[in-house]
């Protein structure tokens, strides 16, 4: 069964920090790349930051030199430590793996991340 649970989410203002965390069911973090999508009001989901199995990572040029993903592949879990935060980083975010997304596989409740002052 698909399970996903991200946490963490909060309310930060301006040029603060947060680390989220996603624990993701064996059937779907096993030798799967992972990543983190967010979603704002009236906006498309978009893919943030992305990572393979061995580690390899890569982040979205909006959020570059700010955000961090890592995993854990003996929890099964996922991270993305964000720093510098903006406004226009409010979202709700989200972990999973592209190829389960472009399946249009299920997702999980996401973490609602606000920064405002």
């Amino acid at each position: 069964q698909v399970q996903l649970v991200e946490s963490g989410g909060g309310l930060v203002q301006p040029g603060g920090s947060l680390r989220l965390s996603c624990a993701a069911s064996e059937s779907i973090f096993k030798a799967r790349t992972m990543g983190w999508y967010r979603q704002a009001p009236g906006k498309q989901r978009e893919l943030v930051a992305s990572i393979t199995k061995d580690g390899s990572a890569n982040v979205a040029d909006s959020v570059k030199g700010r955000f961090t993903i890592s995993r854990d592949n003996a929890k099964n879990t996922v991270y993305l430590q964000m720093n510098s935060l903006k406004p226009e980083d409010t979202s709700v975010y989200y972990c999973n793996a592209p190829t389960i997304v472009f399946l249009g596989g299920s997702w999980g409740q996401g973490t609602q991340v606000t920064v405002s002052s």
